[in-house]
């Protein structure tokens, strides 16, 4: 069965607002173009201008409100709504402040507290301590869907690359093989271990399913997704035809 990329998304802020794209260029040893490109820092957590593990940061997993907040990019400027929320425009390079103070009603007050927006390294701030690019099947999610009862939103999960043509689950089996997709290739290195930031409907900000315990029950385990390197630049679009390689 043929192998499509079926959708393309980034986030520009690490844990806060999805943005869709139909095309992007990829970059060896680099993520997706302005894919967590920014983050928030909590609590004590200082800026080391290095890559930092997900516990310093701003999160759906810590706040479930943020799964609902969506983005777009506008030059250097990122619109964020929220449905229960006014929507907010920033330069995150100069008006951090302005982000942390819209956050703030958004965030646990239990939680440490967000405090300061930082620029993520070239290699990008994802969960992991390499540039990865972050690959998912809709039939993976369209089988979580089935036995949660309700069909399930791509952006629960934060990928970047949504393919269809696949039997659930077949992409953690990929690990060690290359993707072609469009004119780029990308090495799958490992598979994306889930926290309860899935468990969060994305629509309104609450928990709705508990997606961890239902993978652990039908399959075993808590993966969703792979982690994947660009190798090979090139130009990508919804659409394109995914081959694997060997």
């Amino acid at each position: 069965m043929t192998h499509r990329l079926a959708a393309i998304w980034r986030h520009p802020i690490k844990g806060i607002g999805a943005e869709p794209l139909e095309t992007t260029q990829l970059t060896p040893d680099r993520p997706l173009p302005g894919d967590r490109a920014w983050a928030v820092l909590t609590g004590d957590a200082t800026d080391t201008g290095d890559w930092q593990p997900c516990r310093n940061f701003a999160r759906g997993c810590y706040g479930p409100e943020l799964m609902a907040i969506t983005a777009r990019t506008i030059g250097d400027r990122i619109h964020l709504s929220h449905p229960r929320h006014t929507d907010l425009i920033i330069d995150p390079a100069t008006e951090g402040p302005r982000l942390i103070d819209w956050l703030r009603p958004l965030y646990p007050a239990e939680r440490p507290a967000p405090t300061r927006v930082i620029k993520a390294p070239p290699e990008g701030m994802s969960d992991a301590p390499f540039p990865s690019v972050a690959i998912l099947g809709r039939a993976a999610l369209d089988a979580l869907g089935e036995v949660a009862g309700q069909a399930l939103d791509m952006r629960r999960f934060r990928g970047n690359l949504w393919l269809d043509g696949l039997a659930p689950f077949e992409e953690l089996d990929w690990v060690g093989r290359t993707l072609r997709i469009g004119s780029a290739e990308l090495r799958v290195d490992e598979r994306i271990t889930r926290c309860r930031a899935t468990e969060t409907n994305p629509d309104t900000g609450t928990h709705d399913v508990t997606t961890l315990q239902l993978l652990r029950r039908h399959w075993g385990h808590i993966d969703f997704g792979i982690k994947a390197v660009v190798t090979k630049p090139g130009a990508i679009g919804v659409g394109d035809t995914v081959e694997v390689l060997a």
